[in-house]
């Protein structure tokens, strides 16, 4: 059997609207690297569901993405209220290890909601570095607080498909994709 091309992937995902790990490993590992420079900017996040623990949180809690000012000065968590404003998040207040899949879905927003304005915060709360993961070196984001390092890949220009590496979660990604923002 020969490997999914990363185009039949990608089309793949946009029918099922979800992958498996293996299937978004293979798509991650086939595209190109990217370098930091091109990461400047705001980008909108979605998540890619693949089977992974926390899928469907962040898009529960109203993640809206990332910021990249410079290498040293990186948003990791954008959120955007149900108003349209948006606020940074500090990640070292989200307690990631919870058993997220335990709670009921439907009290997730408000719980967020209420516990949004202790978790604010105007600093960066990582930066980025060129990192070898998976065999080629490409734009991370490493985490101020977590132990937890966000890989980038190249799906076009303006698109990025990105995995958060859990340190002792290495077997698992949680998979997501970035479009930059234009206006």
């Amino acid at each position: 059997m020969s490997p999914i091309s990363a185009n039949d992937l990608h089309e793949l995902f946009i029918q099922k609207g979800q992958l498996t790990q293996e299937e978004a490993f293979s798509w991650f590992d086939q595209l190109e690297p990217v370098e930091m420079e091109r990461l400047w900017g705001n980008w909108r996040g979605s998540e890619l569901t693949s089977g992974h623990p926390m899928d469907g949180l962040l898009g529960l809690t109203g993640w809206y993405g990332k910021e990249f000012q410079d290498a040293e000065t990186v948003h990791p968590l954008i959120f955007e209220k149900k108003n349209g404003r948006r606020f940074t998040a500090d990640p070292g207040f989200i307690p990631l290890s919870l058993p997220f899949q335990l709670i009921p879905q439907r009290i997730v927003r408000p719980l967020f909601a209420l516990v949004s304005p202790f978790i604010r915060t105007r600093s960066s709360k990582a930066r980025l570095r060129m990192i070898e993961y998976r065999g080629r070196i490409s734009a991370s984001m490493v985490y101020d607080q977590k132990a937890i390092i966000d890989h980038f890949r190249r799906i076009d220009e303006d698109t990025l498909l990105g995995v958060m590496d859990f340190k002792n979660q290495q077997e698992l990604g949680y998979f997501f994709i970035l479009r930059r923002v234009t206006s």
